[in-house]
């Protein structure tokens, strides 16, 4: 019976693997595919080798964390109720994924297994206290610090680096497979600063593609360590499996949804945007904090497209009770020797309409699904374990 149940373990985190392959790819590639820098194709090959990076290097730390700081007893820890920890994981993923939303990885295992320790009442509430609140402050903050590049520094960006998305619809890196040996191909008509831009914001992504798999291959793999059973350096291989699967597949959903769907950024918004994202998942990792930077990086995108829209109206303006002039539009690049619009100089109809940017109606959808999907887990969890005979707490 432990044998059979070990079985189902490992399919059960191989599907969780799964659904992080599609939930994590679009925050960290979905502005580099939005822009026409890369494939989707070339997305999934990078997210899939800088993840196992990352889960091989420091994700064994947060493996530990997961496994035995958030509940007191690691005794709960049995191969039935990891099993159902992991279907619990797994399946409010899935729900995320089949709708095209990128739902954090980190809020739904941290989840089901505080829902696990509370049933039992083994919850270190003290950690979880510890990590909730980061989970409000770090969106926040990511909001604020794109809405401020965006309202006063971002049109300077734009003057240093002066770089678009390919402007005929066509990936501006792609890998050319005639020679013996693979090399990068650049579209034709792309000029230094525009390839300097596509590679810093490919680089980006691979950052946050390796901080992801320093703290979301414990989402998937945590559980079933804790049993024993299987030592870490096999759990860490079969899970980065399973990522790349769901990198190559279910993730193209969330690709178009951050890429397209929310926002057509050019190469400048996406590299702010990664930046800002990657900079404060890594500050949550270095300080021990399970990172759900999905909801980091949409509220990124969503504030820097904030910010600069408010660059109509300057503050003495605002102050004197005129009417905010707000467009939300594209972040296009000016063109290179340009000076950079002074805040208040720039009219509403200078910057294109708000569907260009930011779509209102897919955002609340993100939104709404990156609070559903965790609930899901965690009160399925808890009534599966509170109620529910079989688990025997």
């Amino acid at each position: 019976m432990t044998e059979v149940l070990l079985i189902v373990g490992l399919l059960v985190a191989v599907f969780v693997g799964y659904n992080i392959g599609g939930a994590t790819t679009g925050p960290a590639f979905g502005p580099a595919v939005g822009a026409n820098v890369i494939t989707k194709l070339m997305a999934a090959a990078l997210m899939s080798i800088f993840f196992f990076l990352g889960a091989i290097t420091i994700g064994p730390q947060v493996v530990d964390t997961l496994g035995r700081e958030l509940v007191t007893d690691t005794d709960i820890f049995t191969m039935r109720s990891n099993v159902a920890v992991l279907f619990f994981i797994g399946g409010a993923l899935f729900v995320g994924n089949y709708a095209g939303v990128p739902a954090s990885t980190s809020m739904t295992a941290v989840g089901a297994i505080a829902a696990l320790g509370l049933a039992t009442g083994e919850l270190n509430l003290a950690i979880l206290g510890e990590i909730v609140i980061w989970w409000i402050v770090a969106p926040i903050i990511g909001f604020w610090v794109a809405g401020i590049v965006g309202r006063y520094f971002y049109p300077r960006i734009n003057a240093w680096v002066a770089i678009e998305g390919n402007r005929e619809g066509r990936e501006m890196v792609t890998i050319d497979r005639s020679g013996l040996v693979p090399r990068l191909q650049f579209g034709e008509n792309a000029d230094r600063r525009e390839i300097s831009g596509a590679l810093v914001v490919i680089g980006i992504g691979c950052l946050m593609a390796f901080s992801s798999g320093t703290s979301n291959i414990a989402n998937a793999i945590a559980p079933i360590y804790g049993t024993g059973d299987i030592d870490m350096i096999p759990l860490i291989l079969i899970g980065s499996v399973a990522v790349t699967i769901g990198c190559f597949t279910i993730a193209r959903r969330t690709l178009d949804t951050l890429g397209n769907d929310i926002t057509n950024l050019p190469l400048t918004a996406a590299i702010v945007v990664a930046v800002i994202s990657s900079g404060i998942v890594i500050g949550l990792s270095w300080i021990g904090i399970p990172a759900s930077f999905v909801v980091i990086a949409t509220m990124s995108i969503i504030g820097l497209g904030w910010g600069r829209a408010t660059r109509t109206t300057t503050l003495s303006e605002a102050k004197a009770g005129e009417e905010t002039r707000v467009s939300v539009g594209a972040l296009t690049a000016e063109e290179e020797g340009e000076r950079s619009p002074r805040i208040g100089e720039e009219e509403p109809q200078d910057i294109p309409q708000a569907s260009d940017l930011f779509d209102p109606s897919t955002t609340a959808r993100v939104v709404l699904m990156q609070n559903v999907v965790p609930i899901l887990s965690t009160v399925g969890a808890f009534l599966t374990f509170r109620f529910v005979p079989i688990f025997g707490f």
